[in-house]
């Protein structure tokens, strides 16, 4: 062979060994495993995409809770005290005795004695209470129907209904007079059992004068009583014993038609 064959050949097997072993290679990567390539992740374009940031979603923090405040319960149940509310006594109504008049016509006067003066007329049949009496009851402090006040009158001329002693003695206060002035001077004088009372004259009226009166407490055997004396004179004489264990005395007083002056004790001897 000549150089030129041998260079033509030495030439071709240059080109063509790397043809060869591509195709080994081909060969080779056929019969080999497969390997999957990752597919390329695109390059993002120019223009940014908006990402949209979440929002926070709060999260509710855990209440405390308050642990309840222990009560104490008591092993024993105490049993309530009953208090008893006292019931009300009803105060019982005195029933005042009942009083009528049984005469045609009578007076009611303003002190338990006829002497004093008249403060009403009562007739037959005027109905009353009886709420006081005198000493011995033979006066009867009456509040009659027909009356707005209450007044004097004799036991003798009512017929009673009741106990007049189970009402009490009452003394009552005269109405007075100032239209005059009561006697300057009084003054008493004993001659034994026998007292004398003098005082001096006070002028009235005649339509206004009454005269005079003394009440008196006066010494007899049955002991301590009391008098009324009503006179126009400006003197008078009591029997007044001295055996009583008490003493005797009296008050003056000037009268007039709508009352009675104030009132002068007697200096009793």
């Amino acid at each position: 062979m000549s150089l030129s064959s041998r260079g033509y050949r030495s030439k071709r097997a240059i080109w063509l060994a790397p043809a060869i072993g591509l195709a080994a290679f081909s060969l080779a990567a056929c019969n080999a495993p497969r390997v999957l390539l990752a597919t390329p992740t695109p390059t993002p374009s120019s223009t940014p995409t908006r990402t949209l940031t979440p929002t926070l979603t709060s999260t509710p923090t855990a209440t405390d809770t308050l642990s309840p405040t222990a009560t104490f319960t008591p092993s024993v149940t105490p049993t309530p005290t009953i208090t008893l509310t006292p019931s009300i006594t009803p105060t019982p109504t005195f029933d005042f005795p009942d009083a009528q008049v049984n005469v045609p016509a009578a007076h009611c006067r303003y002190g338990p004695n006829s002497e004093y003066l008249h403060a009403g007329d009562l007739y037959q049949g005027d109905h009353g209470l009886v709420w006081n009496r005198n000493f011995n009851g033979a006066w009867l402090w009456v509040r009659f129907d027909k009356l707005n006040y209450a007044c004097w009158v004799a036991a003798s001329v009512l017929e009673i209904d009741g106990d007049v002693f189970s009402v009490v003695v009452h003394h009552t206060a005269l109405p007075q007079s100032v239209l005059y002035d009561p006697p300057n001077w009084v003054e008493a004088e004993r001659q034994g059992d026998e007292v004398v009372v003098t005082w001096e004259d006070v002028w009235m009226t005649e339509d206004d004068d009454r005269g005079y009166m003394i009440e008196a407490r006066i010494c007899v055997e049955a002991g301590l009583i009391d008098v009324v004396v009503a006179t126009n004179k400006t003197s008078h004489s009591f029997t007044d014993l001295t055996s009583c264990e008490g003493d005797s005395g009296g008050r003056l007083y000037a009268v007039e038609k709508h009352g009675y002056t104030d009132s002068i004790p007697i200096d009793w001897p």
